[in-house]
């Protein structure tokens, strides 16, 4: 077996990843490909160059394109107060996305909730499954359907995002919150 060499690509961490990801043994990728399970092994620690065919192979039973072992991973920066500016409808509250729009698996928004600020008195809802809520400055009042909790900041909370709820400052005079949500997947 061929050492790679010094500029090779490091791929055997996206296929320990790929295979992990898929509950599977490096021995079942081993069967499933005539490969041999220490070959496998060492591929996924960088320590040896496979033959396109073999990693062909490997790729199939992963279920993954190779091209994607190659790719650099896809990244954003987002730097402070440069997010871009989107409302969801509430009062007194600027709202800046953190991810990129091409971000389909989750959105995440900073709000600055000026005091009297609110998502508005009717309940509504989001077509994501899951959303996120966490409280960096200030006070939030979550309303869902059934329950009221007040958050502080450092407070989290998790609840079904199609589940109707809204939400408002619920600081005392002139007290801004400052909240970061998580919507997944990306609505």
């Amino acid at each position: 077996m061929a050492q790679p060499p010094a500029s090779a690509a490091a791929i055997g961490g996206r296929l320990r990843a790929a295979r992990q990801a898929r509950g599977l043994t490096l021995q079942q990728v081993a069967d499933a490909t005539t490969l041999n399970k220490g070959f496998i092994s060492r591929l996924e620690r960088d320590e040896v160059s496979p033959s396109v065919a073999s990693l062909i192979a490997i790729c199939e039973v992963l279920g993954i394109r190779v091209g994607t072992l190659f790719e650099p991973p896809a990244t954003s920066l987002v730097r402070a107060g440069e997010g871009r500016p989107i409302n969801f409808g509430g009062s007194k509250v600027n709202e800046l996305l953190l991810t990129p729009g091409t971000q389909s698996h989750l959105q995440v928004i900073h709000s600055t909730v000026e005091p009297g600020g609110s998502g508005g008195d009717e309940l509504y809802t989001l077509d994501c499954d899951v959303e996120f809520v966490y409280v960096t400055r200030g006070r939030l009042r979550l309303t869902l359907a059934e329950e009221s909790v007040l958050l502080h900041a450092g407070d989290a909370f998790t609840f079904p995002g199609r589940e109707p709820h809204t939400w408002a400052n619920a600081g005392d005079g002139d007290e801004q919150c400052q909240v970061i949500w998580v919507l997944a997947p990306a609505p």
